[in-house]
């Protein structure tokens, strides 16, 4: 204990063998213990209760295991560091843990500080104790008997916050697997943001076994692999949960070489997070866990894989945004690969041009140039890459996602033939159970037929792959395709006959379901 708690502690126990030699109850003690210490120590309300009952943290915990026996729940993953950290301020307790506080100290959440009622609805006011409905933030002092102590027992147990929002996640994902259809609420997204958040603080401030961390290693590397074959938000509730598992190894610091690894799943699992958000539609979530995946990616010193995470964080401004701060992402991304091999060396040119090729259009001679050498460079670093990174679509880069992207950027540069050729080659890459960005490479090829002059042609090519899409599978970023090869028919030929047959299909269709496909 420091000199400063030793203090705090003396001040406290004379305020409360005065307050029990006056009679009052330990409450009112609690109360004048926050006044007293507070401006001096910084001593919380909620401190001030368990130094009112004189009682250790351990105590407290132990009452609370105890609170959840009662239930029949079991037992809490509460420990003396959590506690700890709600009595400095440091973290807030969540509702049910808010809840047995206020039943083992018999107050109000008012009385510990917080505001809201408790969860319970009912409250926790016993004769002689602070009452829940506070006049100007402050307990009624009124005289009463004192309620008894807390009861006494020894115990310990380790940290372990993000509970509840874990919670959350498991009934999401047990509704999804009942067949259930689940929305992307506030509450999910809540939770979602709570476990990166903590990660956030975790990263900034963290033992476990080698076996387990080859184990999350390789469900690291199987949720790449169910990437494209997996429902989104099915996805990032099992992606979510072990990360959040992550996070915990990473409350204390680990060894050296423990430690890299676990930097390094929580890059790629942040990475991946933010690339499920991108299919989701929430572009600002995406952000979030790409800047999270950034931090821990640093920790590592892996310029390959902090490479990675910012290439795919330019997909969120190529997809959605401005293409200026995608082709600022793509070069810092190429930047930090170097002449390692990798798939960020690889990718981040392609995604140079795409950007280049949004920002100029196409027919500009420097504009397609120097698209194009960045694409060269792409394909003379996709032949260095290993064989399991070419054949790891999401932390790697494989060939059809090359001749997809390829295909893209020279479809905004205007060069047809080329485009269309390329595309062509993509579309076999890919198997029957695809269909996103099989979709998308058929409108970019509707597009390399609109500049070739055939209209009609490119119209059935974008009707054709719009009605061969199943109910639920229309997610915005390929509606935004089929709109804009309606407004580049109707730059070059307003009034073709099939348009309107276009148009209306494209109306017709149902609405999106941001449940089902991911784009590479």
């Amino acid at each position: 204990m420091s000199g400063r708690q030793h203090r705090e502690t003396e001040l406290a126990r004379q305020i409360r063998a005065r307050g029990l030699a006056a009679g009052r109850g330990s409450a009112q003690i609690a109360e004048e213990i926050y006044d007293r210490c507070g401006p001096q120590f910084g001593t919380t309300r909620i401190k001030g209760h368990r130094l009112a009952h004189g009682v250790a943290l351990a105590d407290v915990i132990e009452q609370i295991r105890a609170l959840f026996e009662r239930d029949g729940k079991s037992a809490p993953g509460i420990g003396e560091t959590l506690l700890s950290a709600y009595e400095s301020g440091l973290k807030r307790p969540g509702p049910e843990y808010l809840h047995y506080l206020c039943s083992a100290y018999r107050v109000e959440p008012i009385s510990l500080g917080y505001d809201g009622p408790c969860i319970c609805g009912h409250g926790h006011k016993m004769q002689g104790v602070v009452r829940g409905d506070l006049q100007d933030g402050r307990p009624d002092t009124s005289p009463g008997p004192r309620e008894p102590l807390i009861e006494q027992i020894g115990g310990d147990s380790s940290a372990d916050g993000g509970e509840e929002d874990e919670n959350v996640l498991r009934r999401t994902l047990l509704q999804l697997l009942a067949g259930s259809s689940v929305a992307l609420d506030g509450q999910v997204l809540g939770s979602v943001e709570n476990i990166r958040r903590r990660m956030d603080e975790t990263l900034v401030s963290a033992t476990v076994s080698p076996a387990m961390l080859d184990q999350w290693e390789e469900a690291t590397i199987g949720f790449g692999r169910q990437y494209m074959n997996t429902p989104p938000l099915r996805l990032l509730c099992d992606v979510l949960l072990e990360f959040s598992a992550v996070r915990k190894a990473m409350e204390r610091r680990q060894p050296v070489d423990l430690q890299e690894r676990l930097c390094r799943m929580a890059a790629q699992l942040a990475g991946l997070s933010g690339m499920i958000m991108v299919n989701l539609g929430d572009h600002r979530m995406a952000r979030s866990f790409f800047r999270t995946g950034r931090t821990a990616a640093d920790d590592t010193g892996d310029r390959a894989l902090r490479a990675w995470v910012i290439a795919r964080e330019a997909l969120v401004p190529l997809y959605y945004g401005d293409p200026r701060e995608a082709l600022n992402l793509a070069r810092k991304s190429r930047d930090l690969a170097g002449q390692t091999p990798c798939a960020a060396q690889a990718m981040a040119p392609v995604f140079e041009a795409r950007a280049l090729a949004m920002l100029s259009g196409a027919g500009k001679k420097d504009v397609v140039d120097q698209a194009k050498r960045a694409l060269s460079r792409a394909r003379a670093a996709f032949s260095q890459m290993t064989a399991a990174d070419q054949e790891d679509a999401t932390f790697g880069y494989t060939e059809r996602q090359l001749y997809f992207h390829q295909g893209d950027a020279l479809v905004r540069l205007g060069q047809a033939m080329e485009a269309d050729l390329i595309l062509e080659q993509a579309l076999t890459k890919y198997g029957p159970a695809d269909w996103l960005d099989p979709t998308i490479i058929k409108f970019d090829r509707a597009k390399c037929k609109l500049l070739e002059g055939e209209v009609e042609e490119a119209l059935e090519i974008a009707k054709t792959a719009l009605m061969g899409l199943g109910e639920g599978c229309r997610p915005d970023i390929l509606m935004q395709r089929a709109y804009e090869v309606a407004k580049a028919v109707e730059a070059k030929d307003p009034e073709h006959p099939e348009l309107k047959v276009y148009l209306e299909a494209l109306r017709a269709t149902p609405a999106v379901n941001l449940g089902t496909g991911s784009v590479t």
